[in-house]
Parts: structure tokens; C-alpha cells; sequence
């Protein structure tokens, strides 16, 4: 059976630094790669040109989905997938999207993206989710809103749940929230920009105060970003819509890291019933209930997370939920409860899962100051 052509587009400016990688990655897969270049004045045209890529130069309008779009437009790939310059399609799975191609009987498919975060690559330190980015050509699908783009899959396929699209066992690894590049290119001044002036334009994307609140929280603004998040679950219930559940993960992740629990519990219990198998939810309400010394219940909702395990992608994910952060809050709650046994043995699990992960190593090593006849 002869596989079915395959467009990759993408949008880029001054990318010199990344978009080699991509197009690397890609090119082994792709019948056409398609890059909308919105002002480059660094080499990444050049670069684009040397790995065989069609360069569209498209005038910047604070418009991702206008720049999108265009790409699509000149698309002539049966099936167009979209990626991002700082990103990577996995070697191996490349090969694995090349053999499914013929066989996809859908008109649209996820992939599984791995979010690197903190200050350099590392499997420990990322977020998994779903996304949508394969789909059939001239079917309808393009870009909608001025930023955090979303494709119109509702219009397309109005009875498709978007939490019910096949995800391909295809790895796309993303680079841009790590924290050098998110300084170096002033990323989250940008998006706020942006999304403020969307919120200013009525622009109807029920998204806008959860990426305003998501961008105000990874630059530490937390009064900002605790706001915004509440305005997005407002907005959501608004036009009668439940809110997504990593909203409510940013909710609680804010509250958290401020300190400020006070109704957290068992508010989240409340959410838990929309998302129950949203393992990172229950991770927060453990940590909720360790803080305000319900240790004994804290225990069961870590164990109930190793149980649940941290391979939901239809949830956005954070690596070792389900096993190293569960396995060192569990050996915290031993330690509050005067079990310097069982604190070791938690904290030795965690260790096994990812044996660099400094909290769990410093609290074993304080462990072992008072008890150092553990073992």
C-alpha cells in the first residue's frame, strides 16, 4: 500500500538556534515541510532553505492563527501535522507515524507532547499531554484565535469529543518552557501582551484567562495569576462548559506555591469528582492535607496516586506523580508521624524512581543524622 503524502508546517522567527533540530527530525517523515517565517533577521531562513523546506514569508499581525493558516493554505499533503520550531519529533516514532499513515481511518489524530520545564532537559522534569496535530488535508481544519491557537475541530466534526481523538504512539519533544529560552526570548512578557489584548477585543476563546493565568504564574506573579484563573473557571461555566481539569491543576498549583491552602480542602474534593482519574489532582490534595496535618489521610491519597500511576494523556501530567513526588510526600508524612522506618523506605522508593532528585536526597540525609541505624 503506498503511504499517503505528509505535510509538516510550522511558523517561525528567528529560530536559528532550534529549527535545525526540528527539521532534522522531521524531514525522514515528511513529503513537505511548509514554514511561514514571520520576520527573521537571524539564519533561520537559510536554514529552512538548506533542509529542503518550502519558506513563506508572512508579515507579523499579532496573529498566530493568521500565520498558521497560511501555511496550511499551501499545504499539499493528503495529511498536514503542525509542530513548533523549539520542538522534536522522537527518531524511533518517526519511523512508528511512517508505517500507521496508511492504515489512519480517522480525519484526526494526537500525539503524545512531553514538555520539558526547570533549567535543562530532563525526563524527571516534564509535563505529558495529548494534542491534537495530525489531520486529513482539505477537510475544513484550521487555526483559530490570536494566541495559544487552538485548530476548529468542533467545527469540523461537531459530535467529535476532543477528549475522545486516538493519540498516535508518536513522542513530539518540546524545548520552550525551559527556563533559558522562556528568558532569552521574553516569551511570557510577550504572550501577556497579547492575551490582553485579545481579552480587550472580546475575542470569544474561552482560554484566555487560563494562559494569561498560566503566563502570570510562571513568572511568579501569583496575586495575577490566581486572579486570571479564577476568571477562566468563571468564563468556562459562563458559556456552560466544564472547565478543563488542567485549569483547575493551575488553581491548585498556585494556591500551593503561595502557601495558601485555607479551603483548599476539601474544595478540590469537589473537583476531584469532575477528574478522578486526574492523578496530579490527587498528588495537590495530598500535599494539601500534609500541610494542614492530616497526615494519615495524606498517606492515602499518595498511595492512591501510585495506584492510579501518571500515564493519563488526556490530562496534562507531571512526571512522577505517580511515583517519586508521591513516594517523598509519603516518607514527609512518616517522618510527622514519628516513623523513621517507613520515612526511609519512602524516600529510598523515590530514590529509585529518580535517584537525582535533590528533595528526596536531603531529606534522607537529614533522616539518617538522627536514625542512623536505618536500613
Amino acid at each position: 500500500m503506498q503511504s499517503p503524502t505528509l505535510s509538516i508546517c510550522m511558523i517561525a522567527r528567528n529560530e536559528e538556534d532550534v529549527i535545525a533540530r526540528c527539521l532534522r527530525s522531521i524531514r525522514p517523515i515528511a513529503d513537505e515541510i511548509i514554514v511561514v517565517d514571520t520576520g527573521s533577521t537571524d539564519r533561520t531562513i537559510e536554514i529552512c532553505q538548506e533542509f529542503g523546506a518550502t519558506v513563506l514569508r508572512h508579515e507579523w499581525q499579532d496573529h498566530f492563527s493568521l500565520a498558521r493558516n497560511y501555511g496550511l493554505e499551501q499545504a499539499t499533503g493528503e495529511w498536514i501535522m503542525w509542530m513548533d520550531a523549539d520542538e522534536e519529533m522522537d527518531v524511533d516514532d518517526c519511523q512508528t507515524m511512517k508505517k500507521l499513515l496508511p492504515s489512519l481511518d480517522k480525519d484526526i489524530y494526537s500525539i503524545h507532547l512531553i514538555n520539558y520545564i526547570g533549567a535543562t532537559v530532563q525526563a524527571n522534569e516534564s509535563f505529558h499531554i495529548a494534542h491534537a496535530r495530525l489531520f486529513r488535508n482539505h477537510k475544513g481544519f484550521k487555526f483559530q484565535f490570536s494566541i495559544h491557537e487552538t485548530l476548529n475541530v468542533h467545527e469540523v466534526l461537531p459530535d467529535q469529543d476532543e477528549s475522545q481523538i486516538a493519540t498516535l504512539p508518536v513522542k513530539v519533544y518540546h524545548y520552550g518552557y525551559l527556563n533559558d529560552v522562556t528568558y532569552a526570548k521574553n516569551k511570557s512578557e510577550r504572550n501577556i501582551t497579547l492575551l490582553l489584548k485579545a481579552i480587550e477585543d472580546k475575542e470569544p476563546n474561552p482560554w484566555l484567562e487560563y494562559h494569561l493565568a498560566s503566563e502570570y504564574s510562571r513568572m511568579k506573579q501569583y496575586d495575577f495569576a490566581f486572579k486570571y484563573v479564577n476568571w477562566a473557571i468563571v468564563r468556562f461555566l459562563s458559556e456552560g462548559l466544564t472547565p478543563p481539569s488542567l485549569v483547575y491543576k493551575l488553581k491548585y498549583s498556585i494556591l500551593l506555591e503561595t502557601g495558601s491552602i485555607e479551603g483548599a480542602w476539601p474544595a478540590i474534593d469537589k473537583v476531584l469528582v469532575l477528574y478522578p482519574d486526574y492523578v496530579d489532582l490527587h498528588l495537590y490534595k495530598g500535599v494539601i492535607l500534609h500541610q494542614l496535618g492530616k497526615h494519615e489521610q495524606a498517606l492515602e491519597t499518595f498511595d492512591h496516586c501510585i495506584a492510579l500511576g501518571d500515564k493519563q494523556l488526556n490530562h496534562l501530567t507531571l512526571h512522577g506523580s505517580a511515583t517519586f513526588h508521591a513516594y517523598y510526600y509519603k516518607g514527609q508524612c512518616y517522618e510527622q508521624l514519628n516513623q523513621p522506618q517507613e520515612a526511609w523506605s519512602a524516600y529510598r522508593s523515590a530514590l529509585n524512581f529518580y535517584p537525582e532528585y535533590e528533595p528526596a536526597n536531603l531529606a534522607l540525609q537529614q533522616l539518617l543524622v538522627s536514625h542512623s541505624d536505618l536500613h
